[in-house]
């Protein structure tokens, strides 16, 4: 059996591949296309998620609570009842955080997280991994945060490793794997800062 360190991890984002775990087994994913979200004019708010980003109806934070995001991500679904986070994924995860390689953006409700997601920077790519939402839109407003925070940090890749429904409506688009890669090496090798909080 596979055992994840941070190094082991950044190795492999660094060679395009990712890892989930299928029952305690790790299984290594480099797809063919991939799923790219732009950070340039390309990428789309919907007129009535950007009125929810912009309204407060959200408190909008990062790394305020990485666990957290990561156990709510971990949580069955109705389309999707199991995980491939599992306590090894979230231990390893944590540490890549603490080393400022892993970030989160929360989304907060009176108090409540109700949204997230969390994701992998390496220079300047940043690789999505999960999202979860407990409140209307939710997550969908974190990633805009999070596209907003990726442009002002100088950012120039944004994996999401597939295209789903939930992310086409922001311009989510399939790149050939060998060019995603072409990218993703020069984007790691690129200067950016993570925009914490104030």
């Amino acid at each position: 059996m596979t055992t994840l360190t941070p190094e082991l991890l950044l190795h492999a984002y660094t060679t395009g591949h990712f890892p989930m775990s299928d029952r305690g087994i790790i299984r290594w994913y480099n797809p063919n296309p991939r799923g790219i979200i732009p950070l340039d004019e390309r990428f789309h708010v919907p007129s009535r998620l950007g009125r929810t980003y912009r309204s407060g109806r959200y408190q909008l934070t990062s790394d305020r609570a990485f666990v957290a995001v990561m156990r709510a991500c971990s949580l069955p679904r109705p389309q999707q009842p199991d995980t491939w986070i599992d306590d090894h994924f979230v231990s390893v995860y944590t540490e890549l955080h603490q080393r400022g390689f892993a970030h989160s953006i929360e989304a907060w409700q009176d108090g409540q997280l109700v949204g997230g997601l969390y994701g992998v920077a390496i220079g300047g790519l940043f690789a999505g991994e999960s999202m979860f939402s407990f409140a209307r839109d939710a997550s969908k407003v974190a990633l805009i945060e999070l596209v907003s925070r990726l442009r002002r940090g100088g950012f120039v890749l944004l994996d999401t490793q597939w295209v789903t429904d939930h992310l086409a409506q922001f311009g989510t688009y399939w790149m050939p794997q060998s060019v995603y890669l072409q990218k993703m090496r020069h984007a790691i090798m690129q200067p950016t800062t993570w925009i914490a909080d104030n």
